[in-house]
């Protein structure tokens, strides 16, 4: 239980979302309202809720003497079944000079959604509501973490008939299963099926891992199970559209065609001059940053929701965003540190088959992938919590967006000085000429940077040649314009 001196602090505290404060005695549909909303934890931050009666909403004191029938009826709230499942609670007495306190300390519930009366209620920081129909599921969501998870559950209107069974047995059970084992497994396709959690014997029907891993047609089953690829002309919704696809179908066969797709429609690279004789290819955005990215999603979004995986191209960006938002053990707070699987069976599946590696490095390759490309940092959005969404902006180096007119112009200018002195050295050298020399007739006053830039890539391409071969460095040393 929290002692009187963390009970002061919690007066002023500003964590609104765990701490409601009253001077009200008698209203019990407000106590029980509370109790229930500290134990459904929707924000999901594994912290006790603390119900404070005789504290104003400032933190100070009403002068409320606490007396046994109060603190008799306080507790009841525990065991009267107006809240189920039971809520896990504490109840105390502190007093203090300017009046007393009965603080009521709430645990998060381990089975969600908690309901009083029939509503579930939760806390929106320092208000106290009725959770909606997705807020509910959230709760839901919570409760499967430590039971079933959605993937591993029966989809009860599927029949082994709409899974691609000889895909499961040519191709996945061989990559997860030892050959010699599986030489010698005489079971049917479903109890195979059923020993890697695709299938449940006891309702004769395939799991949810199933049916989105090798379902024929996913999204006949879940609605949201499909991705949806937009590429805007401009900055917003509102723009013209300038290509529109739909990816659907069982993971094991659209990932494959997913890959592909931002390979040769997505991602685009251009030559950049970077000096008068050498370019260097840069991309608007590194192929596998945006896979991996595209690989989470499918991994960890929330399969009972309507709404698809969306992928929209911007003229400034491209967004990833798909239901469901951080789960389990990942907070906002720490993430990308720590991860959890709302869909174990699906994250290993497609670990087996090589789309991810399972081990908490996706984001930081992403990152790393980015940075290497010239790309700004990427932007995760991970405090909503139906969704998450991730932001990437395209790379600084190619910068095919609004400065590209800017940046040829600059690079157009770079090189076709470049290719003016070049031509002016050759010219001079018609006889051998010191470097010294040289630098002079083209204005040029730095002697290691003329020979690097100019000199040693003009001697690497046979233009010019040395006087003294044998010895290049030689005090002596002149350059001769080679012969045509």
């Amino acid at each position: 239980m929290i002692t009187k001196e963390e009970v002061l602090q919690l007066l002023s505290s500003t964590e609104t979302y765990r701490i409601e404060r009253t001077t009200s005695i008698r209203d019990m549909d407000k106590f029980q309202e509370a109790i229930c909303a500290f134990s459904n934890d929707l924000p999901n931050s594994r912290k006790k809720g603390y119900l404070i009666i005789g504290a104003y909403d400032d933190g100070s004191l009403s002068g409320l003497k606490v007396d046994d029938n109060l603190l008799k009826n306080i507790s009841s709230i525990r065991s009267n079944g107006n809240i189920l499942p039971v809520p896990v609670m504490s109840v105390d007495r502190f007093e203090y000079n300017d009046g007393d306190l009965l603080v009521v300390e709430v645990s998060p519930s381990f089975v969600p959604p908690v309901r009083y009366r029939g509503r579930t209620f939760i806390r929106i920081g320092p208000r106290r509501d009725v959770a909606s129909e997705t807020e509910e599921r959230i709760l839901m969501e919570k409760r499967t973490s430590f039971m079933a998870t959605f993937d591993a559950t029966p989809c009860f209107s599927a029949k082994i008939s709409d899974i691609d069974t000889d895909l499961i047995k040519n191709e996945y059970l061989p990559k997860i299963i030892d050959p010699e084992l599986l030489t010698d497994d005489d079971r049917d396709i479903k109890e195979q099926m059923a020993s890697i959690h695709l299938y449940d014997m006891e309702h004769d029907r395939p799991t949810n891992a199933a049916v989105i891993l090798f379902g024929k047609d996913p999204k006949f089953f879940m609605h949201g199970a499909y991705v949806q690829y937009v590429h805007f002309a401009g900055t917003d919704n509102g723009s013209e559209i300038l290509n529109e696809r739909v990816l659907k179908g069982g993971l094991a066969k659209m990932l494959p065609v997913l890959e592909s797709f931002v390979r040769d429609a997505v991602v685009t690279s251009r030559p950049v001059p970077i000096s008068m004789l050498r370019e260097q290819t840069v991309y608007n955005y590194p192929e596998l940053a945006l896979r991996e990215l595209l690989m989470n999603a499918c991994m960890h979004r929330d399969y009972q929701s309507n709404t698809p995986i969306r992928f929209y191209q911007y003229s400034d960006r491209i967004e990833i965003l798909n239901a469901g938002g951080l789960y389990g053990e990942a907070r906002p707070e720490n993430f990308p540190t720590v991860n959890d699987y709302r869909n174990p069976i699906i994250a290993e599946a497609m670990k087996a088959l090589r789309y991810v590696n399972m081990f908490n490095r996706g984001i930081d390759r992403v990152m790393t992938m980015l940075k290497e490309n010239g790309n700004p940092e990427p932007i995760f959005k991970v405090d909503k919590i139906t969704v998450f969404e991730a932001i990437v902006k395209p790379s600084l180096s190619i910068n095919l967006v609004n400065n590209e007119e800017k940046v040829t112009k600059l690079v157009t200018k770079t090189v076709t000085k470049q290719t003016e002195i070049v031509n002016e050295i050759l010219a001079f050298c018609g006889m051998p000429r010191t470097l010294t020399e040289i630098m002079e007739h083209v204005g040029l006053k730095h002697r290691s940077n003329t020979k690097q830039r100019y000199i040693d890539p003009l001697l690497q391409n046979g233009f010019l040649i040395m006087t003294i071969p044998d010895k290049p460095n030689s005090r002596n040393q002149r350059y001769k314009r080679a012969s045509s």
